[in-house]
């Protein structure tokens, strides 16, 4: 359960932010129906006003009744209408929008009572609006609508600071909130890397250390003393497992400097295919126990590279000791160089147990190790990988991984030419 606590928390504070957006978005259209109905309001008194005075304008009323009567039929009346009465109610408009703030370009119509307009004013952010003007006699039959075209772009343009930052406030929670989870999810998985680096470096260090102490408390006994052949036997042994013990604090220590950038290279002409003998010949023994087999298949018309020896000797050491220790029963080591244009490529192919495709995405992160079950039988901290990483990018080369579960795998390392 506590292995499980931080996806927990992961899950109820995004359940928890997606409740705070809901309503957040929810607050936006609501704001927006407010304004909607406010603008309403306004655009109704604009017309109940216009409609007032024009009511109260006896001559202009009679004007336009007999216009309807001599266009009896005719739904709208505008086009019949004189200029100044059109001017004149459409300054009443003009007038009555400014004080209400509603600075926006408005048309009026006069009409009959012959379709029905209430449905067309129900809709959501309908821009047309329309008072009966059946308070005067020679009005009877008779309606005013207004229509205001730009009724949404206003709505919008009053909403539009509070939505834009309401939109960049989502934004920003939402990033904050991915980046923090990013984080603690790296967290923990680098505090598990530690942990089980922790663990090896223990058992690695355990094994040495007890066979150090072991060698030296015979040597101690009185009847090893006089025995030459035995003591030399057992400073032998206390001599490897001490290097072993060196070689693993260089390891860790190279990497550490490697990050922190403390280990400038030195660039000189290497060959290549030297360098790849020089690594076999070091681990002849490693792959003599193993009973394997290395094919070498040089092919590399010009095997120079610019690099730095120790660390590029130490890149391919590393591939190859992978390889030893994931072959499985047996070792097959195939190594192959090519030269293509102004590009060096080497190929390192064993045939061992292989690695799946989600693990293949992790082998050269730090402290990762493939998982080989509960047995502790491949030593190492998970450092090997992530150095040769480190070191190639550090040549400005490329590192490509080929690998499938049971069928072994390959890395092919591409260099530029010297």
């Amino acid at each position: 359960m506590k292995k499980n606590k931080p996806y927990l928390y992961i899950i109820i504070s995004s359940i928890a932010l997606v409740i705070v957006l809901a309503i957040q978005v929810n607050w936006l259209i609501q704001t927006a129906k407010i304004k909607e109905e406010i603008f309403n309001e306004k655009a109704n008194m604009v017309l109940s006003k216009t409609t007032d005075e024009l009511c109260s304008d006896q001559a202009m009323c009679s004007r336009i009744g007999t216009c309807m009567d001599e266009e009896e039929g005719n739904n709208h009346l505008n086009a019949v209408l004189n200029k100044n009465d059109v001017d004149k109610i459409d300054a009443l408009f003009k007038k009555h929008m400014k004080f209400y703030n509603l600075g926006l370009a408005c048309k009026f119509v006069i009409e009959q009572h012959q379709t029905d307009h209430h449905a067309q004013n129900a809709g959501y952010m309908s821009n047309t609006f329309y008072k009966n003007l059946d308070e005067t006699d020679n009005l009877k039959g008779l309606k005013l609508k207004l229509i205001i075209p730009d009724k949404r772009q206003f709505i919008l343009q009053e909403m539009g600071p509070m939505f834009f930052s309401s939109v960049v406030l989502i934004l920003v929670v939402l990033a904050m909130f991915w980046r923090t989870t990013l984080s603690l999810l790296k967290e923990k998985r680098i505090a598990e890397q530690t942990t089980d680096f922790l663990n090896n470096m223990t058992h690695e260090f355990k094994t040495p250390l007890a066979n150090i102490a072991l060698a030296t408390k015979l040597i101690r006994k009185n009847e090893i003393i006089g025995d030459v052949q035995k003591v030399q036997g057992y400073t032998e042994m206390i001599t490897a497992e001490n290097d072993k013990l060196i070689h693993q604090v260089e390891q860790v220590l190279s990497m550490t400097a490697l990050e922190r950038g403390e280990i400038p290279l030195h660039l000189e002409q290497v060959n290549l295919h030297d360098t790849i003998h020089a690594v076999l010949k070091s681990m002849s023994l490693q792959i003599e126990q193993k009973g394997g087999v290395v094919h070498t298949s040089f092919n590399a018309s010009n095997p120079s590279l610019k690099a730095d020896k120790t660390h590029l000797y130490n890149a391919i050491n590393n591939i190859i000791d992978n390889a030893i220790k994931y072959s499985g029963e047996h070792l097959v080591l195939h190594i192959e160089t090519q030269s293509q244009d102004q590009h060096l490529t080497l190929r390192i192919r064993d045939e061992g147990i292989g690695m799946d495709t989600d693990v293949q995405a992790k082998v050269f992160d730090k402290f990762y190790r493939v998982p080989t079950g509960n047995i502790h039988n491949v030593k190492g901290f998970g450092l090997g990988l992530a150095y040769v990483k480190r070191i190639i990018d550090l040549h400005h080369a490329t590192i490509e991984l080929n690998s499938k579960a049971g069928k072994g795998t390959e890395f092919i390392l591409t260099f530029k030419n010297a």
